[in-house]
């Protein structure tokens, strides 16, 4: 099997470090769907402004190609100490480097063979595989267990923005940067409330510090 992308993910985080673990984790982040030019025809989309949410079927472009040799990993949600089997996690470092997200679509432009979608945990340039319309009877199952996370209480940290921030980003912007920071984007086997971490968001150095369940903005700088 050949596997060619049919369309490429633009978003405002465009390394590993800040984006989210899970789709619909930061439901206000904004990316588009940018089809190919043999996909990019109205055709192709057709109907589809029916559904409200998508999966994607995409890559781990950003991996090292030796990142997926293990068959253990170390979820954030266990603290980055316990290991699980591969398949019995999200982890990123797969055998196949093959990711699996569920969206909300926010609007369809088939005149520009674009797709633009909310709460997205793909990096800018991300290589889109296949797209299929998500299906509540058949994809939603209430109830259903969902294995060490079930006994993992995540806490979102409070996070203090800058007034600076609203000025230099995108007024529809701030609501996903909010989200992503508030999920906590460290390592998280790191507690050290004097390290300062940088993420890249929209072409600015968001630096940060965490402390007490609060996440504290120092300062946004343009990416030089």
């Amino acid at each position: 099997m050949e596997l060619k992308p049919i369309a490429f993910f633009r978003a405002p985080v465009s390394e590993k470090f800040g984006l989210p673990r899970q789709a619909g984790l930061a439901e206000s982040l904004r990316g588009t769907v940018v089809f190919e030019a043999d996909y990019r025809s109205p055709e192709a989309v057709r109907g589809l402004e029916d559904f409200d949410y998508l999966w994607l079927i995409w890559g781990f472009h950003l991996n090292r190609p030796t990142a997926s040799e293990g068959l253990t990993v170390r979820p954030p949600r266990l603290g980055g100490n316990e290991r699980v089997g591969v398949f019995a996690s999200r982890s990123p470092y797969r055998p196949n480097p093959l990711g699996l997200s569920s969206v909300r679509i926010e609007r369809v432009d088939p005149a520009a063979g674009e797709i633009h979608v909310l709460g997205a945990d793909l990096a800018d340039g991300t290589p889109i595989y296949d797209i299929k319309p998500y299906l509540a009877y058949a994809d939603c199952h209430p109830g259903a267990r969902s294995g060490f996370v079930d006994g993992k209480e995540w806490k979102p940290l409070h996070v203090v923005l800058p007034r600076e921030a609203f000025h230099k980003l995108d007024p529809e912007s701030v609501d996903g940067l909010l989200e992503i920071l508030s999920q906590d984007p460290r390592p998280q086997y790191q507690d050290d409330p004097e390290r300062v971490y940088g993420l890249l968001f929209e072409g600015h150095n968001v630096r940060f510090r965490v402390q007490d369940g609060v996440l504290t903005v120092i300062s946004l700088e343009d990416k030089s």
